[in-house]
This record gives C-alpha cells, structure tokens and sequence, in this order.
C-alpha cells in the first residue's frame, strides 16, 4: 500500500468508502477534503478562509501517510496530487453514480447513514449536478492535467478492479 494516496472521483463514485476501508485495513489516516474546506459545527459548518484552508491541507501532506479523499478541481487542491504516490480515479459508471446519490439521500432522510452536512432536496439535486459536471467538464480536465506532469494514477471502475488493484 503507497504511503500516500489521493482518491478522486465524483459524487457517489465510493471515495469515501474506499478510503474508510483502506484507513481501516492499513492503518492510515484519511481526511475528506470537505472536512478541510469546512470546520464542522454543532450549529453549522463554518467556510475556513482561503489561508486557513491552504494551512490544514499543508499540515496533512507534509505527513509521512495519509489518504485523502475528495475531487475539487481548483489549484488549492494541486499540492495533494504532488505529494501524493498515487492518485486514484474512481470512474464509476454514471448511472450507478446516480443510483448512489439517491440511496444515500433515502438513507440520511431515514436517519440510516450519517452525513457531514444536512441533507436537503436543494443538495440532493446539486449532486446530481455536480456529477454532470464531473463527467462532462472536471474528469477530462483531471486527466490532461495528470497526463500533462506525468503524475501516477490509475483509474478504477468498480469494485472488482478496486479489490484486484489491492490484492
């Protein structure tokens, strides 16, 4: 298992299960790059500044192991790429993207799975969103960028390719 490792992918694509899953088997700590972007509250979730932000990501890569989780496309985001050993594009099948989002809205309404944020049907709907926006304009954008400075990644479709890659 890399040291480090930056797992991508889109809403509902299993980033944050896989990171669980992998923290829990290897003993690395994980983060979920929403968790650096928000301080969580018991009220509500307050936005870091910019500075703050950049400050806790810093503080996480320059770590000897971590998995981090978590696809933002912004600048921010580049120096995890960088210190990572691999990063890992979970690509799964849109529809079953979309089938998760689903599912996990049913599931927190039912107070069955936990949430970082509150679920609502605004949200709902701005994941749908935000995985058109992954599939048609972050992904390919992701890709040129690791192609372009030559970065280790490996893209991985379901389950079955994830357990073979780690197996």
């Amino acid at each position: 298992m890399p040291d480090k490792v930056h797992i991508i992918g889109s809403v509902g694509s299993g980033k944050t299960t896989l990171a669980r899953v992998l923290s829990k088997q290897y003993g690395q700590p994980y983060y979920e790059l929403d968790n650096v972007v928000w301080k969580r509250g018991e009220l509500r979730d307050v936005r870091r500044t910019d500075e703050e932000r950049d400050a806790y990501l810093d503080e996480i890569v320059k770590t000897k192991r971590w998995i981090i989780e978590g696809s933002q496309y912004h600048n921010w985001v580049a120096k995890s790429f960088q210190h990572a050993d691999i990063v890992i594009l979970l690509d799964t099948p849109y529809l079953v993207r979309k089938y998760r989002i689903t599912k996990r809205y049913i599931r927190q309404l039912l107070g069955i799975e936990e949430a970082n944020y509150t679920p609502s049907f605004r949200l709902f709907k701005k994941m749908f969103e935000w995985n058109k926006v992954f599939e048609t304009d972050s992904k390919p954008k992701l890709l040129k960028s690791f192609q372009q400075e030559n970065m280790d990644f490996i893209i991985l479709k379901d389950k079955n390719e994830v357990e073979k890659y780690f197996n």
